[in-house]
């Protein structure tokens, strides 16, 4: 008889399972559980395609602190532009900025949304920041100003008086750090901006004639030091050839 010939029987868990490759116009799938394929829910930064995610990526946090300077939106309006296209929208803000301690801003720019603008607007009144002199709480002399149909006049008061104003002239001496004062509207316009540049400008005179004023009459206490160090006997040239003639 002849011996019967066995072949060995290849299991079929063994077979490698077949994936077939996806057409050419079928989208690539993506497991959004894994790190650097999804939508950019990863708290790390994973992005659809491994870049940066929505919420790891992006602007750093500066750790919470408060800015020095407090802002606060005094007018927003709808601007039009007519071009050769049509008419072009954008927004006007006028944002003021202070804090409390003596300096104080005006910052007015467009965009092309609100939060655009008030940014925008914010930034400048932050760069162009004047130092306005104070004594107890009020400014040192009266003064005027005007900026084309608007007029203002400022007027220091006692202490516990309070701040006698209104409208733009109140919001810029609180952010000012001004507690007792007095003020008047002497133009007849309603333009917020107009209002707040000559009050502005009021603020850039008094500064300024603070500083000549300080300079032609320097402070007692300084000048009592000086004449002090002059009448000073260690001080006088004598004194110094002996010291040295001794050495």
């Amino acid at each position: 008889m002849e011996a019967s010939q066995t072949t060995p029987v290849k299991s079929e868990a063994a077979k490698p399972a077949f994936k077939p490759f996806p057409s050419a116009g079928a989208r690539p799938q993506f497991n959004r559980n894994r790190p650097g394929q999804g939508g950019g829910s990863s708290r790390f930064g994973a992005g659809r395609f491994g870049g940066r995610g929505r919420q790891g990526g992006g602007r750093r946090d500066d750790g919470g602190r408060k800015d020095e300077f407090d802002s606060k939106l005094l007018d927003l309006s709808r601007v039009s532009h007519t071009r050769a296209g049509g008419r072009r929208l954008r927004f006007r803000a006028i944002v003021i900025s202070g804090n409390k301690a003596g300096k104080v801003g005006l910052g007015v720019a467009s965009g092309l949304d609100v939060a655009q603008a008030v940014e925008k607007a914010t930034v400048q009144s932050k760069k162009k920041m004047i130092v306005v002199p104070t004594a107890g709480g009020t400014i040192s002399r009266e003064v005027a100003a005007k900026v084309g149909p608007a007029r203002v006049i400022i007027k220091p008061q006692r202490k516990g008086r309070g701040l006698m104003a209104g409208g733009v002239v109140r919001l810029l001496c609180q952010l000012a750090g001004i507690k007792d004062i007095s003020s008047k509207m002497l133009g007849t316009t309603k333009n917020k901006l107009n209002n707040a540049r000559a009050v502005m400008r009021a603020f850039e005179d008094l500064s300024r004639q603070s500083r000549k004023d300080s300079a032609q009459n320097p402070e007692p206490g300084a000048q009592n030091k000086i004449e002090a160090e002059k009448e000073n006997p260690k001080n006088s040239p004598a004194a110094d050839g002996a010291a040295k003639v001794s050495q």
